[in-house]
């Protein structure tokens, strides 16, 4: 076979290259186009198993390669069509974005240079770009001239990072020891990590991935409004020393996941200083925040975290995967720093090249900090600020109305980002768990919206998460009327224990 037998496959000077290209990407784009234009719901409600089965009939391979339009409509029917579709107005289920058209149109760019972002000679002008955006989001964070950072592939990363090396700098400080060099120290086993009882999960599952186990982390009360107590967290602090053990971190949530609650960063962050501890921020949630005038204010205190979380793929409304991780001190990511003679040699830095790999616990890695460049450019920071805005604004007003229906239960009348838990409560029925339940998966199979289902003290809530700033009113007024009908129908079924 001759290699031009190959130049359709791949993007290329050649004309057969070129023209493949052409041809499948309008395809691609003229099918899509036509399923958003015809698509009317976020979720056409189609079961489990239903799906499974379609995706079983798929043939995964073919012989000798089938032309792009006949796989396409295949991809279109049984992919596409069976989605959650999270750019429609209904859905609002998760910490899912609406991802925007020019972060999509960077997709396409990304893909088609491939890119890696661990060595400069694999990533030249991604490398710079990355960079630039991180000094803008460290400015805009008011963080230090000595800040950097690094984009990772989201909060579960993030998080894992601000732990490593709030274990490695405690360790160096505290004992001494090189956690890189020789292991855990034979103290490791003290080591405590403090958070709010609604932190993320992954501050425990970064424990015990770093070899701390989840028992290292010991959880906070929260008040009314899921906020860190901080009266608590000074006890926890005195109870863990006072018992022999060792705080060496505190992770303060801007933004949990389910009510969107911010700790009392400034608070917590005169804490962390007055004891000598670490404080990671984990905003992957509320980071956003940065670009707003009108809420911005909450995520004061942030600039004296030694280390925060953010996610562009939440309200940044980019295509997933899309975060970063800061730091206060640059010197810090020496307790990650590794260096490799065929990939990021000592010798390249001193000739001034930049090998982000040196900063991150990946090697390979996408140029995903054009989809934010591309977005920032054509979007505009005004209409960014405008659209979190709104979603905030929307939440206020949702939960208003909610609050004056006496048949929903709201948890967060006033909720802090947009986030908003709830449930139906009237019902003659013994169990609301179920009931809630029930209209959970109504919700969903009959393609009405996509919602969350939640639990708060041990009992079934529903979430709406408004990160869609296309949604309206409206849309919260005929979900909350399906819900009263398919509570109505809950009860017309005697489904009650």
């Amino acid at each position: 076979m001759n290699t031009t037998d190959f130049d359709r496959f791949f993007l290329n000077d050649s004309g057969a290259g070129i023209q493949s290209f052409q041809q499948t990407i309008l395809e691609t784009q003229h099918l899509l186009s036509g399923f958003y234009k015809d698509n009317s719901d976020a979720y056409n409600g189609l079961f489990p198993t239903e799906i499974e089965t379609e995706i079983n009939e798929l043939s995964l391979t073919s012989s000798d390669g089938e032309e792009p339009l006949t796989v396409l409509k295949d991809v279109m029917e049984k992919i596409v069509r069976n989605s959650i579709h999270v750019s429609h107005p209904t859905s609002m289920g998760h910490l899912h974005c609406p991802p925007l058209i020019p972060a999509i149109a960077a997709e396409l760019i990304i893909g088609a240079l491939n890119q890696s972002m661990d060595s400069w000679d694999q990533s030249s002008t991604a490398t710079y770009l990355e960079e630039r955006l991180i000094k803008w989001v460290s400015n805009k964070l008011i963080l230090s001239s000595s800040a950097d950072g690094t984009f990772t592939s989201g909060g579960t990363q993030s998080n894992y990072m601000g732990l490593l090396l709030a274990r490695d700098f405690f360790c160096d400080k505290r004992w001494g020891w090189n956690v890189k060099v020789h292991g855990l120290p034979p103290e490791s086993h003290k080591l405590r990590i403090l958070c709010s009882e609604d932190a993320h999960f992954t501050v425990k599952k970064s424990a015990f991935q770093l070899g701390l186990g989840e028992q290292a982390v010991v959880t906070v009360e929260t008040d009314e409004h899921k906020k860190m107590n901080t009266a608590k967290l000074r006890e926890e602090i005195e109870r863990l020393r006072s018992g022999g053990l060792v705080p060496m971190c505190i992770v303060a949530t801007a933004g949990t996941t389910d009510f969107g609650s911010i700790d009392p960063i400034q608070e917590v962050a005169a804490i962390a200083q007055n004891h000598g501890l670490w404080l990671h921020v984990d905003a992957a949630y509320g980071g956003a925040l940065l670009l707003s005038k009108k809420h911005f204010h909450k995520l004061t205190g942030i600039e004296r975290a030694d280390s925060i979380t953010i996610d562009f793929h939440k309200q940044f409304y980019q295509p997933i995967s899309c975060g970063a991780f800061f730091v206060k001190d640059r010197a810090n990511f020496k307790y990650i720093a590794h260096h490799a003679d065929y990939l990021n040699p000592e010798n390249d830095e001193q000739d001034g090249l930049v090998h982000l790999v040196s900063k991150s616990v990946q090697t390979t890695r996408r140029f995903d900090a054009l989809k934010l460049f591309m977005s920032l450019r054509i979007v505009g920071e005004k209409n960014f600020a405008s659209m979190i805005d709104y979603t905030l604004h929307l939440a206020n007003q949702a939960a208003g109305v909610m609050d004056q229906n006496p048949q929903i239960e709201v948890c967060n009348v006033n909720p802090e980002i947009n986030a908003i838990v709830f449930r139906y409560t009237d019902a003659a029925t013994d169990s609301l768990d179920e009931l809630n339940t029930y209209i959970y998966k109504k919700i969903l199979h009959t393609g009405t919206a996509l919602v969350a289902k939640t639990k708060v003290k041990d009992e079934v809530f529903l979430k709406f998460t408004l990160l869609n700033p296309r949604t309206t009113i409206v849309d919260i007024e005929d979900i909350l009327h399906s819900i009263t009908q398919f509570a109505a129908e809950y009860e017309n079924r005697g489904i009650t224990q």
